[in-house]
């Protein structure tokens, strides 16, 4: 039976729009779960972007690939994921976001709407038509229950022809479940 944890559901989805040789994002590395499981789909010729605002996420990343035997197909950099055109200048086949704190980190250091705000709409100019972007929101902790109506309020305004907004719900989980989001690009935003 397949597991209904966010991450495990959230890789499920991604993972069809993913082939080798592709170029990818994971917008907030944290313990480099995404990271990795992304440079295992796009395989040896592929790309992954990680971004994260925090040194250990960043060396926690690092260690996790390195373990792995990934390190050459990651560039992992410490810097606000609202800043990935800086650095990525291809388009990408997905793009994961997990919303919140750093697990196990310092709880006061969390995402906020309008840089992640920022980072999707980043992301979406560098998405190719038929990726997917992968937004898991958390809403408990300080910021998080702004963040999250932020977030769906953005994402309700994004062009219906152009994208296709998947939002999905632990319907009976108590104490704020996360909000697993899918965003695919359907067609390109000129001429198509």
């Amino acid at each position: 039976m397949p597991g209904y944890q966010i991450t495990e559901y959230c890789h499920r989805m991604i993972k069809e729009h993913i082939k080798e040789g592709d170029c990818c994002v994971d917008a907030t590395a944290g313990n480099g779960n995404d990271t990795e499981f992304l440079c295992r789909l796009t395989g040896a010729d592929g790309k992954v972007y990680a971004f994260d605002i925090q040194k250990a996420a960043v060396e926690h990343t690092k260690k996790r690939l390195e373990e792995a035997g990934l390190t050459e197909r990651a560039k992992v950099i410490l810097d606000g994921h609202e800043h990935m055109e800086n650095y990525v200048r291809e388009t990408v086949s997905a793009i994961t976001f997990n919303f919140g704190y750093l697990p196990g980190g310092d709880h006061q250091i969390a995402t906020q709407a309008d840089t992640s705000i920022q980072a999707i709409e980043a992301g979406l100019r560098l998405l190719k038509k038929g990726g997917i972007m992968s937004l898991c929101i958390y809403s408990g902790g300080d910021s998080g229950f702004a963040e999250k109506e932020a977030l769906l309020s953005y994402l309700e305004t994004l062009d219906s022809r152009t994208f296709l907004v998947i939002v999905s719900t632990y319907y009976n989980r108590q104490n704020h479940p996360p909000i697993p989001v899918f965003v695919i690009r359907i067609k390109e935003e000129r001429g198509e």
